[in-house]
């Protein structure tokens, strides 16, 4: 039977930075690695408000998911290689290179002309940003024995809900002050203040370890993921589930799968060691961890659309009612962080959290279009609540549990699978709100199109809304309330019209009298009077002119009435379709959540380690 080897080692010794730094210099790391998270954090963060103007100004609602599938699918698949590399080349040198990265991403992001471009500027983003986040979470392991880790380990889950609290919020006042575009350049004097931070204060944090690259694994790897996340992707109305395009993909997926977990197991110094899995406490975290970052991703990036879509809200207030999710959250982090430091108690902090996770979800499903914004940061807080104690709480749990030796590889790989659960809950949950919208809207739609004239219903059709749906309140050139849109077109169609009579009856000119008998919507007893027009002295025309405006005047009236009855079951037919959409993706969390809960019930708690002197072989619980 194949055994994976033990990374080649150029040092004797692994250089122990817990006992050779003093706690000064500790100190002054942590910040410049949660300076370097909270750069990455709060990109994911900031562009969720953005996303409903982006989609109004750029199109393509279809491509929305791929907004952050992209960016999670990039930094899913770089996470555990940026882990090896920085054994080998030191953690500072890795970060520096993934804010360069990150940076120039941001930039081009900012620049994107179509949704496309976009798509492919967050990928490039997202690479940058691997490098943030699997140095971030693997420097504490560095720096602090598991009993002494979990007093800091709060502070991580209050980086991503610092950054949670402010992102929403200037990329809401970005994105209605000044345009979207800001919400990607403001990373770019923040990220100048990290790197000056990071080359000064963080040291090289070199491991002493000089193990392989794992290529092959790597390269098999993105095999395996990138068919799998298209398949899940592309929209199902374009092709469906038993399609040749996605059979293929999922085919070429499992083929990848296959010969990743053949080089894994053979490889010196694998980019995930299988035999980590033998380790249930790792198992188990891994697991939930893709349950937890399907649904936090669920959580807040439909959220927005439904606060601008159905809620009406600008694009500020999209964030500022996330503030009280991110809020609870960094209360529930650090609360739980000094429960499980003076206890020395962890599982029951776990189960605790998903509970709190599940009831927080199904309280998302009865959102209604009527739902007050106050009850949804109710509903946001016990979210928050939930997710604070589970994220930080699962790594602190499942690095107690593995041996030192494996802690870099099982750090990231575990990062990699709460990744892999944002990348897949973005691609199914995207390709779900499509479906659903697209159905719903559909069936809303079809009486109340019936009432439109062909023209203009072809301007409510569920491709064109759907394509539409995102600008809210205060959107220059995005989605406009159909029965504002509906008046303005009626209003531009009589004044065209009242132009055309005043010229042929005021006038007696030819071509508004030719354009008007074309007109299949002049009655025939006005277009019996043009006939008339040559022969008639100009007070007899003023006189007509006036009773037929006033004739007009009226008939203007009754039009727009009629229409902005029509345009407000247009809307009140996108916003049931958008809350049917959105609390559908709740009910499909709540399972996930579940799953997770049921899953944490069986995790083993072992006693904290004091020091890494008792680095023992790990428990095969």
């Amino acid at each position: 039977m194949a055994t994976t080897t033990s990374p080649t080692t150029v040092a004797t010794t692994r250089i122990d930075y817990a006992v050779t730094l003093d706690q000064r210099s500790k100190v002054l790391i942590l910040i410049g690695v949660l300076l370097g998270l909270f750069l990455s954090a709060l990109d994911q963060t900031i562009v969720s408000t953005a996303l409903p103007r982006i989609v109004a100004d750029l199109k393509g609602i279809e491509l929305i998911g791929w907004v952050s599938t992209s960016y999670l699918l990039a930094s899913t698949a770089m996470v555990p290689i940026y882990g090896k590399l920085s054994d080998i080349y030191g953690r500072k040198y890795v970060l520096l290179f993934g804010i360069v990265v990150f940076l120039l991403g941001s930039l081009l992001c900012g620049l994107a002309g179509d949704m496309t471009q976009l798509v492919v500027f967050r990928g490039l983003q997202g690479f940058g940003a691997a490098a943030l986040t699997s140095t971030a979470f693997a420097i504490p392991a560095d720096l602090f024995a598991p009993a002494e880790r979990a007093r800091y380990m709060g502070l991580f889950g209050a980086v991503f809900g610092l950054s949670s609290v402010v992102g929403p919020f200037i990329g809401g006042l970005l994105t209605d002050n000044l345009s979207w575009h800001w919400v990607f350049f403001v990373n770019l004097p923040l990220g100048v203040v990290a790197l000056g931070f990071i080359i000064a204060k963080l040291p090289r944090l070199h491991s002493g370890l000089k193990p392989a690259i794992d290529y092959a694994g790597a390269a098999t790897l993105l095999l395996t993921v990138i068919p799998f996340l298209l398949a899940l992707t592309l929209d199902k109305n374009d092709f469906p589930w038993t399609s040749p395009l996605i059979v293929s993909l999922f085919a070429v997926s499992v083929v990848g799968l296959i010969f990743f977990l053949l080089i894994e197991r053979r490889a010196e110094s694998p980019i995930l060691p299988l035999h980590l899995f033998r380790i249930r406490t790792f198992t188990l975290t891994a697991m939930i961890g893709v349950t937890v970052g399907a649904t936090l991703f669920a959580a807040i990036f439909f959220l927005s659309l439904y606060l601008v879509n159905v809620l009406g809200v600008s694009a500020t207030a999209a964030g500022t009612t996330l503030i009280p999710l991110t809020l609870s959250l960094v209360v529930g982090a650090m609360v739980s962080s000094q429960i499980v430091q003076r206890t020395g108690r962890y599982k029951w902090v776990i189960i605790g959290g998903m509970a709190i996770i599940v009831a927080s979800l199904w309280w998302l499903t009865t959102l209604t279009p009527e739902t007050s914004i106050w009850m949804v940061r109710l509903r946001m807080i016990a979210l928050g609540l939930g997710l604070g104690p589970s994220m930080p709480i699962l790594n602190l749990a499942m690095q107690n549990a593995v041996p030192r030796t494996d802690m870099g590889a099982a750090t990231a790989s575990r990062q990699f699978f709460q990744q892999i659960g944002q990348v897949v809950g973005s691609a199914v949950f995207g390709a779900l709100l499509t479906s659903v919208l697209t159905t719903t809207l559909s069936a809303n739609l079809a009486p109340i199109q019936a009432q439109l004239p062909p023209a203009m219903a072809a301007q409510f059709d569920s491709s064109a809304l759907r394509n539409g749906m995102g600008a809210g309140e205060g959107a220059s050139g995005g989605a406009v309330d159909p029965a504002v849109k509906i008046e303005q077109a009626i209003a531009e169609q009589f004044a065209s019209r009242r132009d055309l009579l005043t010229r042929a009856l005021r006038d007696a000119d030819p071509a508004a009298i030719e354009a008007l008998r074309a007109d299949p919507q002049i009655p025939d007893q006005q277009k019996a009077m043009l006939d008339m027009i040559g022969s008639l002295p100009a007070a007899a025309r003023a006189q007509a002119l006036d009773r037929v405006l006033a004739q007009l005047d009226q008939a203007e009236q009754t039009a727009r009435a009629e229409g902005r009855a029509i345009g407000e079951q247009i809307g009140a037919a996108l916003k049931d379709a958008f809350t049917t959409s959105v609390t559908t993706i709740y009910w499909y969390a709540i399972w996930l959540a579940v799953i997770g809960l049921v899953l944490a019930l069986f995790i083993p708690e072992l006693p904290l380690q004091r020091s890494y002197g008792q680095d023992l072989p790990p428990m095969m619980e």
